[in-house]
């Protein structure tokens, strides 16, 4: 299955490093064994939109790749459709199952922002630097996940992270005001395309300018160090992030959708 979506084709850097894709024909199966609590590094990447049929053959076909409670608590597909193409997503929602719509932006070189804030960018290396990060990371998590389940989850995030940072993959980069860690990301990296991840700002610091400032100098950075010939972001559609990225000089690619499902905490 050669996948044409941007972002999806960029989702599997990760995998690509310590997981698993294995190709059935008309899906992928993801996996990532060292973070089974990962949705969007446990989940099958569908060649077509879903059909009303499919939510009991995804399923089915989630449950024998992936796993089933209680191991597995959640359930997350994707689909090839750079187009952003819904198909019939009703049969999934109705299941509980949350439409995920993604706007993939692309960029070969950023302009600064209007507003550059006084922070300093900077590559993490210290262990305290990283558990600034982790912290960040836990207290900027979107709804519906509990801190011990997260705080997990990001903890072996963060050891993957890392373990790719040594191997030359990309960089972690912060935003400090003195010592103190108020925004962060990754930039990671394959075949000279860049992709961000989990860009996040401390609640007590936004609307400072400072998430458009540390991803103006990381970008820059990346660029320069890496030699990237294009940075690619993902964001929410129609998100205030994503109308920041694009101030900044990234561009809309083309849209990623998706289907999650998990079990509260």
């Amino acid at each position: 299955m050669n996948l044409r979506s941007m972002g999806y084709r960029t989702d599997l850097i990760f995998p690509g490093f310590d997981g698993s894709i294995v190709d059935r024909g008309d899906y992928l199966v993801v996996q990532t064994p060292t973070n089974p609590d990962f949705y969007w590094g446990n989940f099958l990447i569908f060649q077509d939109p879903p059909a009303a049929e499919d939510a009991v053959r995804w399923r089915q076909r989630f449950a024998e790749e992936i796993g089933s409670p209680p191991q597995t608590t959640h359930e997350t597909f994707g689909w090839d459709s750079p187009e952003g193409e819904l198909g019939q997503v009703e049969t999934f929602l109705a299941l509980g199952f949350h439409l995920v719509r993604s706007t993939v932006l692309a960029a070969g070189q950023l302009r600064p922002p209007a507003h550059v804030a006084p922070v300093e960018v900077r590559p993490l290396e210290k262990s305290a630097e990283w558990d600034q990060a982790l912290e960040l990371q836990i207290l900027s998590r979107e709804g519906g996940h509990g801190d011990a389940v997260y705080r997990t989850f990001r903890q072996r995030q963060i050891a993957r992270y890392q373990a790719m940072i040594g191997a030359g993959w990309g960089h972690w980069y912060g935003a400090f005001l003195d010592d103190l860690l108020v925004a962060d990301l990754g930039i990671f990296h394959r075949d000279g395309i860049g992709r961000f991840q989990s860009v996040a700002t401390h609640p007590d610091f936004r609307r400072k300018g400072i998430a458009g400032t540390l991803v103006y100098e990381a970008a820059d950075r990346a660029l320069a160090e890496t030699a990237l010939v294009s940075l690619i972001l993902v964001a929410e559609a129609d998100s205030a992030p994503e109308r920041l990225y694009r101030s900044i000089g990234f561009e809309p690619l083309e849209m990623q959708v998706g289907l999650e499902r998990w079990d509260p905490d």
